[in-house]
């Protein structure tokens, strides 16, 4: 539970101007996770979330952008989410469980590789278009691996 309420946490971050704990809080609720604030404010420091000024002024939260943190939080929301993966000429299909799909799509944009073209997530499933048949075995290959299968 705690993988997929902290994909859900980078998903809303990533989405949505979240100002404070309170707000984070309140949109975790609302996707049905039964949260404290001590549970928030525990996953903000193991995503190691930062503040951010936005253009308009405000704050909100961010990812951290030193790449060595965002490596094993991804990760491991992968293998949370991620149900299998497969791929047709260009295009691969992830496959995740309900709800998981924009927050594992997250993850998989983090990835290093410019062989992505870009992805399309929707509730379970993401769709990824690399930049040619062979890029999207390695990718498919790649992911499994990290998946463990």
């Amino acid at each position: 539970m705690k993988y997929l309420r902290q994909a859900k946490i980078l998903e809303l971050v990533a989405r949505q101007q979240i100002e404070t704990q309170e707000e984070l809080s309140e949109q975790l609720k609302r996707a049905g996770f039964q949260v404290t604030q001590a549970t928030v404010s525990r996953d903000i420091k193991e995503l190691r979330l930062v503040k951010i000024q936005g253009a308009d002024g405000r704050s909100r939260y961010s990812e951290s952008a030193q790449e060595g943190d965002v490596a094993p939080k991804y990760r491991n929301i992968l293998r949370e989410a991620v149900l299998s993966v497969d791929f047709a000429g260009n295009i691969v299909v992830v496959k995740c469980f309900s709800g998981m799909g924009m927050a594992a799509a997250t993850a998989i944009d983090a990835m290093e590789g410019s062989d992505v073209v870009g992805s399309i997530a929707g509730d379970d499933t993401i769709l990824v278009v690399m930049r040619s048949e062979e890029k999207a075995g390695q990718f498919t290959t790649e992911l499994k691996k990290m998946l463990g299968n």
